[in-house]
């Protein structure tokens, strides 16, 4: 199995399990290595595992989201390609936040700054679109804070209920909820 293959593996995972209940059984399970396998690709264990994700998470995030952020069209096209991508990266609404996955319990402190980081850059990609379309920059900030969180919560939300409908509403909603 290719190594992109094994991270594909493990991101569900974690996306299933969690930090903490993503045992090395279900990783090896789910992946089809045993420990050995998994020791070679991942020689430090569960947090590189995870860690592999996050980045491989961040680049995607990078490539699929940011740089059209950043691209060029009007503002409201790049915000619902946004909501386009966000609906195809958490499967309608169905798949957990990896970002969320990592924010809590033993995995927080191992990956603060590394969500920071993806966050942040998220909410500035954001904020700059809002700019762009004449908002306030103090004001774009925060209502592309906003929409993340609404996004975020959206998704906890809709897998609490077993109902995607937050989500897709959330989605449909980002142009309301950033002020254009």
């Amino acid at each position: 199995m290719s190594k992109d293959a094994v991270i594909a593996k493990l991101s569900d995972v974690f996306r299933h399990h969690g930090y903490e209940g993503a045992s090395l059984s279900k990783i090896s399970e789910a992946t089809g290595l045993g420990r050995a396998s998994l020791y070679h690709y991942f020689p430090k264990g569960k947090e590189e595992m995870a860690a592999t994700v996050l980045d491989r998470l961040y680049a995607n995030l990078e490539t699929n989201l940011l740089k059209p952020l950043q691209g060029k069209g009007k503002p409201l096209d790049r915000i619902r390609a946004m909501g386009k991508t966000l609906d195809l990266f958490y499967n309608n609404g169905r798949s957990s936040c990896f970002l969320e996955l990592l924010s809590f319990g033993e995995a927080q402190p191992l990956f603060q700054s590394a969500l920071q980081q993806t966050l942040s850059a998220w909410i500035d990609a954001l904020a700059e679109v809002l700019v762009e379309a004449g908002q306030d920059a103090k004001v774009a900030r925060c209502n592309a804070e906003d929409a993340i969180a609404q996004i975020e919560g959206a998704l906890i939300v809709s897998r609490c209920l077993g109902n995607n409908e937050p989500f897709k509403r959330a989605i449909a909603n980002l142009p309301k909820i950033l002020g254009l």
